[in-house]
């Protein structure tokens, strides 16, 4: 009897924790795929520091225990870490609590989707590849809705989550995408897309976080 009881108690235990889990994993939207592209003029080491205010659910490569990559980068963007081998990016996902800024933005309809990403992300300054691996990261999320409503994110983004590189960039471009699937359009002003201008070397990252009521 009382093997039945612990039994039954540690369920209760298991199921409470595991409620807990659920709780802490989404009580805030995933900031979900932040890519990391490296492109120096000459094969150099570089060191990325990320000081992210949010929970951290995955690296990849795995970060250090002081929240560094270190790699060897390479002028095409082939980075290769201490071990050897080989990335063509620096990976990582989080979760956080932040308010990001839709006072300016897009409302796009979902068949309309793709060809707004090439433009808007082309205009942003990504090179057609990485704009293929975000397009073809959300679009499934994306065409199927109504309408989707867009606000790249500036400040809102790179100031909950700053970057710091050993030797410094050139130029640095940080393109982040907040979003939300809509039933029906809503108007808000039109969203002013800075140009972008490589230089020396160069960071670029995209990344973005779907917005769920």
């Amino acid at each position: 009897m009382k093997k039945l009881f612990c039994l039954a108690l540690s369920l209760m235990l298991l199921g409470a924790l595991s409620g807990c889990r659920d709780l802490i994993f989404s009580s805030g939207p995933a900031d979900e795929k932040p890519v990391i592209y490296l492109y120096p003029e000459e094969e150099t080491e570089v060191t990325v520091r990320l000081d992210y205010q949010g929970a951290l659910t995955c690296t990849y490569p795995a970060l250090s225990e002081e929240g560094t990559w270190t790699v060897t980068a390479a002028p095409d963007g082939t980075l290769t870490g201490g071990d050897g081998r080989e990335y063509y990016c620096l990976f990582w996902e989080g979760t956080s609590h932040w308010d990001y800024d839709f006072s300016e933005g897009f409302c796009v309809k979902g068949e309309d989707t793709a060809a707004f990403l090439e433009e808007a992300l082309a205009e942003l300054g990504l090179t057609e590849r990485e704009a293929n691996e975000c397009i073809v990261y959300w679009l499934p999320r994306m065409e199927q809705n109504p309408y989707n409503l867009i606000a790249f994110q500036g400040e809102a983004y790179t100031d909950r989550a700053p970057l710091t590189v050993t030797p410094a960039p050139d130029s640095v471009l940080r393109v982040f995408m907040a979003w939300q699937a809509l039933e029906e359009p809503v108007e808000l002003p039109e969203q002013e897309l800075p140009a972008f201008q490589r230089q020396g070397f160069t960071l670029v990252e995209w990344g973005g976080a779907e917005i769920t009521k």
